[in-house]
């Protein structure tokens, strides 16, 4: 495994993240869930992400009891708040409220002192930034958070965050979780360069876009049992397989064939290419796959190859 500073902090994460959106917690069972948890830190990943949205604190603490056998100074785990956790009004958001009862709750269920990462899952309208920024130096004050985060901020609003947390000497946020990925790169343009700006990272998730950049929906097939045969569970999958995009993607598995490579070794790799990247977010369902991903650290893809990616995402 291969590590890198989030930024110009002084936090180093492994350059494969594993995630507990969309499995742990309900779609994969406890036990599987722990081997892969654990053959993940065995492999050297020392970053690991949930959220309290993620089935409802049922992702959390399955994350939690799994790493609970490892020294904690060991692994980095990471939380978040903003979408509806209740019916109140109050339940959702990033006010003052919600954050800090949020973050609590999160504690008592992974039974932890702290958390290393708290993102702001979102960019909230009806907060003023100033509340939001505050509650979090709060609880970064208190030890109960030691680095702040957002997810899929806009480079405006990232140097909304830098200019407010400036100017009440506030802690500067240091890390964004957006989407990125081979047919997703939005945040190429005005993101990355506004956060090396201000020393902020990137720990990009959704890598292999819902599993399209693993080449199993090769021609537009849906095999039967993946997750875009049922559309109540990923509809964005179908959406994108609908688009055309997967006669690139197909392209994109033949060039990695000629190199001599999964395809999503190397989808990861290409993501890695980028310094303001620190680590790339997979989801995992079973301990074999965390392993396939790992190996992309140790690709270093070539001159010609990058070229030829880019001719076929052009």
């Amino acid at each position: 495994m291969k590590y890198r500073r989030i930024g110009r902090s002084g936090l180093k994460v492994s350059e494969i993240s594993l995630g507990s959106w969309l499995t742990y917690g309900k779609s994969v069972e406890d036990d599987t869930a722990t081997r892969t948890i654990r053959r993940a830190y065995e492999l050297g990943i020392n970053s690991f992400d949930s959220a309290n949205v993620y089935e409802r604190g049922e992702g959390e603490k399955a994350m939690a009891k799994a790493l609970r056998t490892f020294p904690r100074e060991s692994y980095i785990i990471t939380t978040k708040a903003f979408w509806p956790m209740g019916h109140g009004v109050n339940d959702r958001g990033l006010s003052r409220k919600h954050v800090f009862e949020q973050l609590h709750a999160s504690l008592k269920r992974m039974e932890l002192d702290y958390v290393d990462i708290f993102y702001c899952h979102r960019y909230d309208t009806e907060t003023p930034v100033e509340e939001t920024l505050r509650t979090i130096d709060d609880m970064i004050r208190q030890g109960k958070v030691l680095y702040a985060g957002v997810s899929e901020w806009t480079a405006a609003q990232i140097e909304e965050a830098v200019a407010v947390a400036d100017r009440y000497l506030l802690d500067r946020i240091v890390v964004n979780q957006p989407v990125y990925n081979m047919i997703n790169r939005y945040i190429e343009p005005e993101i990355i360069p506004v956060s090396e700006t201000y020393g902020i990272g990137q720990i990009v998730f959704s890598p292999l876009a819902q599993g399209v950049l693993t080449g199993k929906y090769r021609g537009g097939r849906i095999p039967e049992g993946t997750r875009a045969s049922n559309p109540a569970i990923n509809k964005q999958v179908q959406d994108l397989i609908a688009s055309g995009v997967i006669t690139k993607v197909d392209s994109l598995e033949d060039l990695a064939g000629e190199v001599g490579m999964p395809l999503a070794e190397m989808a990861l790799a290409w993501i890695l290419r980028q310094p303001n990247v620190a680590s790339a977010l997979v989801g995992a369902s079973r301990p074999e796959q965390i392993e396939a991903n790992c190996k992309a650290v140790a690709i270093s893809l070539s001159q010609d190859t990058l070229e030829k990616i880019e001719q076929i995402l052009s």
